[in-house]
């Protein structure tokens, strides 16, 4: 394992933003695997499944586990600003890393942060990011993949080797342009978004499954000698398939009355909104179809009009 300095931006009042990368395998032979871990502050869970994956990368490299000829890159997190103060985008302008790449030089501070990073991994065979939702959220474990060109829609296919229960397909939306995944795939890289449970907090059971499931893809490559018991047979579907259940009457405190992964019927109650005055039941939240529970909304109060749940539809055409 070599521990190195990718990129250093100069700050007026606070040390340098360092990010380091850990490289495993030989560090001169084919860029084959990059992950990276989070570019938003509240995203601990993303890093640490990526810092598990240096130890238990460290660990297989002593054992010679490592294909020859091929080099892994891991970069666990990029905003050590925000996570020190607990905030989501980049402190000093509320801007998103994930929103500036390809990046840009000269440009403003997170563009400069964009463009040195993807230096870093642009050149990659396969990318794999750790990802958090817009929405504050809880997803069911899935990889998911822009469909722009033909190397996403291999991508797609090669996805199936994670062993997660989802493979979400969608398609670009304007800002998703700026995205790093996006720009992985217009520089020839299959790009891969992970979702796993939280953001906010450490899951260790999760994180196992995330680090076994990215271990099984880079065993399927001919990156890594494991065998990983489990995985799952993916269930493929698109992004436009999920039903969205929404608060409508008003907002409230989210009182959840099901899991995530939960089969749900037609008809059957998922949450209550209660008033924060009186917890009187403002609005019951009930499936529209049977499915599974796919995405919840993970804060206690939640507004009017708000994503509470989507739904993987039983019945999908």
């Amino acid at each position: 394992m070599k521990r190195t300095p990718l990129f250093t931006l100069e700050t007026p009042y606070r040390e340098p933003l360092v990010i380091e990368g850990f490289e495993f395998g030989d560090t001169r032979g084919q860029n084959a695997v990059a992950i990276v871990g989070s570019l938003r502050g509240n995203e601990i869970q993303q890093t640490f499944v990526c810092a598990e994956l240096v130890r238990r990368l460290t660990h297989m490299e002593a054992q010679n586990l490592i294909t020859p000829g091929k080099k892994i890159l891991v970069l666990p997190h990029i905003n050590g600003f925000s996570m020190n103060i607990e905030k989501r985008f980049w402190p000093h302008d509320n801007t998103d890393i994930n929103r500036m790449f390809p990046g840009y030089d000269a440009g403003e501070t997170t563009q400069r942060v964009a463009a040195g990073l993807f230096e870093a991994v642009k050149d990659f065979k396969y990318g794999i990011q750790l990802c958090s939702y817009y929405l504050p959220g809880d997803f069911y474990p899935h990889a998911r993949i822009t469909t722009t060109n033909e190397i996403s829609a291999e991508s797609v296919i090669l996805a199936e080797s994670f062993g997660l229960p989802y493979i979400v397909e969608k398609n670009p939306a304007p800002f998703d342009t700026g995205t790093l995944n996006y720009n992985w795939q217009v520089w020839g890289c299959h790009a891969f978004s992970l979702y796993c449970h939280g953001d906010n907090g450490v899951d260790h059971d999760n994180a196992t499954f995330m680090e076994d499931s990215i271990l099984r893809f880079m065993a399927a490559r001919g990156v890594v000698d494991f065998h990983a018991i489990g995985g799952y047979i993916a269930t493929h579907v698109h992004e436009d398939q999920l039903i969205d259940v929404r608060t409508c009457k008003a907002g409230g405190f989210f009182h959840k009355l099901v899991k995530i992964g939960e089969r749900v019927e037609a008809g059957q109650p998922l949450a209550e909104i209660l008033d924060t005055e009186d917890c009187h039941v403002k609005e019951t939240l009930t499936s529209p179809a049977p499915g599974y529970i796919f995405f919840n909304h993970l804060g206690s109060l939640i507004n009017q009009y708000t994503i509470a749940y989507k739904l993987v539809p039983e019945s999908r055409s």
